[in-house]
Order: C-alpha cells, then sequence, then structure tokens
C-alpha cells in the first residue's frame, strides 16, 4: 500500500505531499489542473524514463518519493535482499532528476539502478492510463493479459530460459556458417603462425627472466673480480674488517670484565659478527661459482632474439603473443572440424526446439484453462457494468506451420511457429448485442466500451493479481449516467482487495470515494503551481456538486451530491 507520495520542482508541481490510505482513493479536479502530472510523476518514480524537461523552471532538480508498505511483500523482500539492501516493513522508493541529466535512483536510500527500482515498481503498482485502453485494442497485448490471469509466470520463464537458449544458439550456427569460407581462406596462414609460435614455445614474462642472465652472463668477469675484493676486505686478508672487530671484542671483554655497562654493546658486537661472517660466506660461495660460459651466452642471446621477433609480429609482449596463439588455434581447430561443429549445434538446435515445445505446450494448456475462467468473469463483471448480453471468449491459436526462415519449435513432430510467448497467438473476441456474432474486439468496441471491457479484466485479474496498488487513469472515458454508476462500483468492489487511487470526471464515481483528493492550479502574477488537498466530508460533497453542476453550485447539485454519497 501507498503511505505517503511527495513530489518536489516536477513540472507544474512546487511541492506536495499527500498521504494515501486504504481503499478507494478518488482525484478530482478541473481540466488542466495537474491531476495526470501526478500520474506521470508516479511513473518516473516506478521507472518510466525521463526528460531534463520535467524539472520545474528555476530548479535544479526534481525530486518523486514514494513510502510503501511491504510487510507482507515476500517477492520486494527477495529482491532487496538478493541486491543487500535492508528490508523493513516500509519501503522508500525516491527518484531525482537533475537539469545536468544525472538521475538518480534510491530504495531505502541505497543508490540503486533504474532497472532495479523499476524491478520492485512493478510488484508494487499497476498504472492504468488512458492510452491503455488503446492497449487493449491491439491484439499483440492479450497474451499479456491473459498471463497476468493464469499465474504461470514461472512456467512462463522456464520457457523464455530455453527460447532465449535456442536463439542464441541459431545465431551462433549462422555466424559459423559465414565463417566458413572465410576460415578456409586464412587456414594455411593461421597453420603457418601456429608452426612459428609454437617453434619458439615462449613463457610468459620468459624475456624478462632471460634479460636478467644475460646481465649476470656477460658481466662475469666483472663480477668475479668484484666478489673477490669484497670476500678479501670483509676476511680473507690481513687487517680484514673481521680481524679488526675480534680485536675489538677482545678489548670489550676486559672492559665487561671491570664494568657491566659493556654487556649490551659487547651482544651487538656479537651479532656484528655473525652477520659479517654469513655476508662473506655468501659473497665467497657466489664467487665459486662463477664461470664464464659463451654457448649459454649466445644461446640465450639466440632465443631472447626469436621471442622479440614474435613479440614484433604479434602484439608486442609475450602474453599478446600467446593470446593470438589461442585465438588462432581455436579458428584452426574449426577450420578443421567444421563440419563435426555445426553438426554440433544442429544436434543442440534440435534439442532445444523438443524441449521448447514441451515446455510452450505445458503453457498453452494453463492458458487455454484460464481462458475458460476469464471468459465467465468477464462476462459477469460486464454484466454489472451494462453490457448485457455480452459474449467474451479468448482464441488461442497455437497450430500455424513455420519456415525454415521462422523461430520454430518441434512438438510430436511438427514444426510450429514460436515467439518469446510461447507458440500461442491470443485475440479476444467480443459480442456486444445479443444475436450478434463475436468478433475480434478491435472491431466492435467502442470507446466507452473498451473502458468498460479494461475495467472487467482488471476486475477478474484482481483475485489473482497481487499487486497493492492499482491507479486509474480516467478509465470513464466515454461513459455516463447509469453506467457511470456501475463503473464506480466495480472499482469499489477493487478496492475489497486493493489499495485503489482512481483520477476521475464523474460525479457517480467521486460520490463512492474512501477518500476525496482534489487537485488545484494557482496563478500568481508570475507563474501557475498545482496542489492536492485532503477533502472533509462538506468538501466532499461541494466537490461532487461541483462535478454534477459545474462552477456555481446549486442546491439541486448539493442535493444529488449527497445522493450519490449516501449522505442523509
Amino acid at each position: 500500500m501507498l503511505k505517503t507520495f511527495e513530489v518536489k520542482d516536477y513540472a507544474l508541481i512546487e511541492h506536495i505531499k499527500v498521504e494515501f490510505n486504504s481503499g478507494l482513493n478518488i482525484i478530482t479536479g478541473e481540466t488542466g489542473a495537474g491531476k495526470s502530472i501526478l500520474v506521470d510523476a508516479m511513473s518516473l518514480l516506478l521507472g518510466e524514463r525521463a526528460s531534463t524537461e520535467v524539472v520545474r523552471k528555476g530548479s535544479n532538480k526534481s525530486v518523486v518519493e514514494g513510502i510503501f508498505e511491504v510487510t507482507l511483500n515476500k517477492k520486494v523482500k527477495a529482491i532487496l535482499e538478493e541486491n543487500e539492501i535492508d528490508f523493513l516493513p516500509e519501503l522508500i522508493l525516491r527518484r531525482e532528476i537533475s537539469i545536468k541529466g544525472s538521475n538518480r535512483c534510491f530504495i531505502n536510500d541505497t543508490p540503486v539502478s533504474l532497472n532495479l527500482i523499476k524491478e520492485v515498481g512493478n510488484l508494487l503498482v499497476d498504472i492504468h492510463g488512458q492510452h491503455e485502453h488503446q492497449s487493449l485494442l491491439r491484439k499483440e497485448t492479450h497474451i499479456n493479459f491473459l498471463d497476468d490471469f493464469t499465474s504461470a509466470q514461472s512456467l512462463l520463464d522456464d520457457y523464455r530460459k530455453i527460447f532465449t537458449s535456442l536463439t542464441d544458439s541459431i545465431n551462433e550456427l549462422n555466424h559459423l556458417k559465414e565463417k566458413e569460407s572465410l576460415l578456409k581462406e586464412k587456414k594455411e596462414l593461421f597453420e603457418f603462425q601456429i608452426k612459428e609460435i609454437d617453434a619458439v614455445s615462449p613463457l610468459e614474462n620468459e624475456d624478462e627472466q632471460i634479460n636478467s642472465e644475460l646481465k649476470i652472463l656477460e658481466n662475469s668477469e666483472k663480477l668475479m673480480q668484484l666478489t673477490a675484493d669484497v670476500y678479501s676486505e670483509l676476511y680473507e686478508k690481513d687487517n680484514s674488517i673481521y680481524d679488526s672487530l675480534i680485536a675489538v671484542k677482545k678489548n670489550l671483554n676486559e672492559l665487561l670484565s671491570i664494568d657491566n655497562n659493556f654487556t649490551d654493546i659487547l651482544k651487538e658486537l656479537e651479532s656484528a659478527l655473525a652477520i659479517l661472517e654469513n655476508a662473506s660466506s655468501f659473497v665467497r660461495n657466489y664467487n665459486s661459482k662463477i664461470e664464464a660460459d659463451p654457448e649459454s651466452l649466445e644461446s640465450l642471446r639466440q632465443r631472447l632474439g626469436s621471442i622479440n621477433l614474435l613479440k614484433k609480429k604479434y602484439g608486442g609482449s609475450i602474453s599478446k603473443v600467446l593470446e593470438h596463439r589461442k585465438k588462432i588455434g581455436e579458428e584452426y581447430e574449426l577450420a578443421e572440424n567444421f563440419v563435426s561443429r555445426i553438426s554440433e549445434y544442429k544436434k543442440r538446435i534440435d534439442l532445444l526446439r523438443s524441449q521448447c515445445g514441451i515446455t510452450a505446450n505445458k503453457l498453452s494448456l494453463k492458458r487455454k484453462e484460464a481462458s475458460k475462467k476469464i471468459k465467465k468473469e468477464v462476462e459477469e463483471v460486464l454484466q454489472e457494468l451494462g453490457i448485457a448480453n455480452s459474449v467474451f471468449e479468448v482464441h488461442i491459436q497455437n497450430e500455424k506451420p513455420a519456415s525454415e526462415n521462422e523461430n520454430y519449435l518441434i512438438f510430436k513432430g511438427d514444426k510450429i511457429k514460436c515467439t518469446y510467448n510461447g507458440f500461442d497467438e491470443v485475440e479476444f473476441f467480443i459480442s456486444t448485442n445479443q444475436g450478434e456474432d463475436i468478433k475480434p474486439l478491435a472491431k466492435v468496441a467502442s470507446g466507452g466500451e473498451v473502458s468498460r471491457i479494461m475495467l472487467s479484466l482488471k476486475s477478474a485479474l484482481a483475485k489473482n493479481d497481487k499487486l497493492p496498488l492499482l491507479i486509474f487513469d480516467e478509465i470513464d472515458t466515454g461513459i455516463s449516467g447509469r453506467i457511470a454508476q456501475k463503473v464506480g462500483h466495480a472499482l469499489k468492489s477493487l478496492s475489497s482487495y486493493h489499495q485503489i487511487i482512481s483520477i476521475t470526471h464523474l460525479p457517480q464515481i467521486a460520490g463512492l470515494a474512501d477518500h476525496h483528493f482534489a487537485v488545484r492550479k494557482t496563478q500568481n502574477s508570475s507563474r501557475a503551481s498545482s496542489d492536492i488537498v485532503m477533502l472533509n466530508l462538506d468538501e466532499r460533497v461541494n466537490e461532487v456538486a461541483k462535478l454534477i453542476s459545474g462552477e456555481i453550485i446549486t442546491k439541486a447539485a448539493l442535493l444529488s451530491a449527497r445522493e450519490l454519497m449516501h449522505i442523509k
């Protein structure tokens, strides 16, 4: 449930903060007052794309924030935990649109991506705007309405995973076939390069290691002379550093026998003697291992030359050479085994087509089962909404054969055209008058009928739909009078299952509100601004009366308003 909705510096809105309640929340206001701007702001909060044009003139950014009660929403909890966001009884969504073009999204004050805020928003709110009437007239949207009713989302997800793997494999196979002639042309070149690199078989960082070894071999005479001189100075010659320290140690021992204060310095000298002995031993051993080796020197020079030649030809470093070897090795292997690789892909694709067929058939059976139920429930609601004796049917076709150039699955040995939604084609048919044949909905429904059909679908979906909030932006388009009152009662009934926010211009609907809000536009000397207020009982009566009689409220209009609101 949406508890608080706050908008700052968005279009005509300078700052509003409104608290909604459960049940039927009605919003009214004059044309141009800013009612639909509220819906646009809500759409922005839930992840719709935004333009810097929405930022109110003179402001640096627009801010839209909603606080939702989500204590029992397990799906929202799972998404938040998956993204390491604290799950709290109240969920705070916020979006900020800057005039500089930056777009920041937050969930519980944690920065998140636009996709994540949209994913969470899809679990909280369904916005039915005026444009959605037209979507019902597009055949391709009907399958989505039916799938919402089937509650078979996990099965649809399974199918889509297999279908995606299928299309990816087909694309990879086509890419492979396109490469065939090119690979045949380059096969000899790849073979030559592979042999050239493998003849050297350089190791990672081998050039650095060879350079270090060369430096030592090329300076062997100098190393021998210097290490000999160091060993002599440290230990070997008369009056070496070691001999001098031994003499000092002898004197310190005599001093220690007289004064204990020399204990620590004697220990330090003994440590120095130990270090000196270790250093002398290392230098002596190093010197003994030095030998001139012209053959090793030349061998290393030649190998370094071979490695440098490869580096020059294939990228400038050993890692680039090895990367190139791996790539052309895979290409060469592909060229060598092209037929078998093609065969492997075809086997995989055939398997995926069969898996698609099995899963699509399960999904189709679910849809056919749901279509009978949705037919019954939609016809019942249409009867209540004033379309008597209507017949509503869901036509599901899934026997359309496919050509080799189309995406298809295999079911019971047949090739059947398929899409991301399965192999079903779904279309709504209706007859709104007794005795008439059913026809495609798009060809027979008037504007007012489309509004009622949409509402009947929403009503049928209500018990299955777990979305806590439904928003209707002037669903009463094209209706009036007695039918408007029936639509109002349908909305009232829906509010038993969901929190409803409905923007309307009809008094028959507004009179049934549990909570009534009015949007007003004020104009000062410099600019216009929209605001929204919650009405008390007397204000509600006046607002409904205004919808009946216009700006001048008559006694008759007030009386009618009270009757519509069931107030004595």
